[in-house]
């Protein structure tokens, strides 16, 4: 649990005297008015500047203009720089500040919008004191400013409410509201008027309304650029101001610009164009000279320095994985197809599948066309996952438990299977998944279309960039039919085509004949095996000295453990490790030391496994037979499945 209040004299504190919503509200006003009154000189020179020549491309410092050519040039022109003539069209669309942008700044905008909510500011008493705005920067997470929720106890009193708005037939959408669970995590800064508090929702509940990423990384806007500020003004239907407002000044830790808000706009995300968070919207303040923006400047907090804030705190282990799942210390947008795009940058916790079929339903030619096979579809409500089943068979089986928890994501939950994913690695530390041999079904693989898993950063998945252009296969870790059983066997086969579910595997491995694919179906068909049932734990061997291919280092060897009840009721575990090593001398410089030979499979015992991946795998060790039989740790080469110690 982290609660914290930074009130600008290091202090923290649980609580603060009634009626603090309206005096810090009034706090950061006369703050904001000061910084006003002292920027005023800057501001009307970038004022001049912006109606000079030179547009926007004179307005700011030369260093801020080439961090936000570099950043536009990669969402525009995915960072292709040996071409001028884009280099030069991405200056164009600063210097111009054109009013008409594509119209994926539409489709962007709405999925960007599912996260913004009003919060109901309420006293211990349950009484409304006012409202604010505030946005999902995680599955778990809300930010918004101090001033909304100045502390703990007044956040564990009010509450978010999402979807309060007009649908597009006019009528008023169903309002969903969900209390605030300060207890879990609370941390706030009066200095930077940010509260970040975690949400009091059931896991995946909050799936529905996405989340917006935060990026550390400046370049994210300049002066003279427009901005977007999706809000509840006056605490009335979520509503959004559309253009002439402006860029201005950028002070240290703030940005001045003229927009329309209204009080109950405070803790509002401001979007650049791209939708990225610029800023959190936190007062209004009368300009010094009346006559400029219509007398009104608005200010906003840098979400850079929020995010440097947050960086630089002593957490508890259980809160620094919460705000793990915020601090993108650079994020890029990817060249990859128009689907995946999508989900990474439109779609980011949403995925969208959309089928269009050309021509007329009643055309001869849509009657001749046979039926298509069902293609791969992500159901975007993940509540509905139960993952994996550690009680699946007779004797319970936990999942792993990683040496260095830091390092480990959240457990992803799909149809029959979890994972779960090293955060610097962004690759998984692990899958577990249940078999059921007695109900398992076979759809077809007709196309493949993987997706990130929108409950995890982009940062912390390796996506398509890693296997464009060369002999890579996206290797499966939990096999596609393995979890395909069941009435939900064809949305547990589509979820394992989610990138936490594969690994870079070069593809004469990934395609190859070996042992090491058939050892699920020989325990789970021919084995002495109770019930026609096995669950199996695979994973890559994440070796420091791994060697890197475009930033993503690549896995030399795989294990996996496959667990069975045996006729006589007693729970067998093996384990087993492959190696890829001799196939990846392509991709890195020099010879490779190889742990165990070269695309060969062998059986090894557990607790070799747990000394290689940093794993905690007693219970698997326990029930390991090699344990019994074998007093060396040396590996057992596979070359038929009698050869198998189970």
């Amino acid at each position: 649990m982290t609660i914290v209040d930074n009130i600008g004299d290091g202090q923290s504190q649980r609580a603060m005297p009634g009626g603090t919503f309206e005096a810090e509200r009034q706090r950061q006003r006369d703050a904001a008015e000061l910084r006003a009154r002292e920027r005023a000189p800057q501001r009307g020179e970038h004022v001049d500047a912006l109606n000079g020549p030179g547009g926007v491309a004179a307005a700011d410092t030369p260093e801020r203009i080439a961090k936000r050519v570099d950043r536009l040039g990669r969402y525009y022109g995915n960072g292709d720089w040996e071409s001028d003539a884009l280099a030069d069209q991405v200056l164009e669309k600063i210097i111009n500040t054109a009013d008409f942008v594509g119209v994926r700044y539409l489709d962007a905008g709405a999925a960007a919008a599912r996260s913004i909510g009003r919060v109901n500011i309420r006293d211990a008493r349950g009484t409304l004191q006012g409202y604010g705005t505030g946005f999902l920067v995680s599955p778990t997470l809300l930010l918004t400013n101090h001033h909304v929720l100045p502390n703990a106890d007044t956040a564990r009193s009010s509450v978010i409410e999402f979807d309060y708005q007009d649908g597009i037939d006019g009528k008023p959408r169903p309002v969903q509201m969900f209390p605030l669970a300060p207890g879990r995590f609370y941390l706030a800064d009066r200095e930077r008027d940010f509260a970040l508090v975690a949400v009091g929702a059931e896991p995946g509940t909050l799936a529905q309304f996405g989340f917006t990423p935060l990026i550390q990384a400046e370049g994210k806007a300049v002066i003279g650029e427009f901005v977007t500020i999706v809000q509840h003004p006056r605490g009335e239907k979520k509503q959004i101001a559309l253009r002439e407002n402006r860029i201005v000044d950028v002070p240290e830790r703030f940005l001045h610009y003229s927009a329309d808000t209204e009080p109950g706009s405070s803790g509002s995300p401001v979007f650049n164009d791209q939708w990225e968070v610029v800023a959190l919207h936190h007062a209004s303040v009368r300009a010094p000279q009346h006559t400029e923006f219509g007398g009104v400047l608005n200010e906003g907090v840098r979400i850079s320095r929020i995010l440097e804030y947050v960086r630089a705190q002593n957490l508890t282990p259980q809160s620094r994985d919460l705000v793990d799942d915020i601090v993108h210390a650079e994020r890029t947008v990817p060249t990859v197809s128009p689907a995946v795009e999508c989900e990474r940058e439109v779609t980011v916790r949403v995925p969208l599948e959309i089928t269009v079929r050309l021509g007329s339903v009643d055309s001869p030619a849509a009657t001749r066309r046979p039926a298509e096979p069902e293609a791969i579809s992500i159901d975007p409500d993940y509540s509905t996952r139960g993952g994996y089943d550690a009680n699946f068979l007779r004797a319970p089986l936990p999942l792993p438990r990683p040496a260095t928890p830091s390092v480990a994501s959240p457990e992803l939950k799909y149809h029959h299977f979890s994972v779960v994913m090293h955060r610097e690695r962004a690759l998984a530390l692990f899958t577990a998944v249940n078999i059921d041999g007695t109900q398992s079904q076979s759809p077809r693989r007709d196309s493949d279309r993987w997706i990130l898993d929108p409950r995890l950063p982009a940062d912390q998945q390796t996506g398509e960039d890693v296997y464009r252009d060369n002999p890579l296969d996206r290797g499966h870790l939990v096999r596609r039919l393995d979890p395909a059983w069941g009435p939900r066997a064809k949305a547990a086969n589509d979820d394992t085509f989610h990138f936490t579910n594969c690994a870079p595997q070069h593809h004469s491995f990934n395609a190859g004949q070996t042992l090491w694919l058939g050892l699920e179906d020989y325990v789970l068909k021919n084995a002495d095996n109770a019930d026609l049932a096995v669950s199996v734990v695979t994973g890559p061997v994440l070796a420091p000295d791994d060697p890197e291919y475009r930033g993503v280092a690549l896995p030399r060897q795989f294990w996996k453990t496959v667990a069975m009840v045996k006729q006589d009721g007693g729970l067998s575990v093996t384990g087993y490790l492959l190696s890829q090593a001799a196939l990846l001398d392509e991709f890195a410089e020099g010879e490779e030391a190889f742990s165990y030979g070269a695309y060969r499979t062998f059986q090894v015992p557990v607790r070799r496994i747990a000394q290689l991946t940093g794993l905690v795998l007693d219970p698997h060790i326990a029930a390991d037979p090699l344990e019994r039989i074998e007093a060396s740790a040396l590996p057992r080469e596979l070359i038929r499945p009698q050869d198998l110690i189970l």
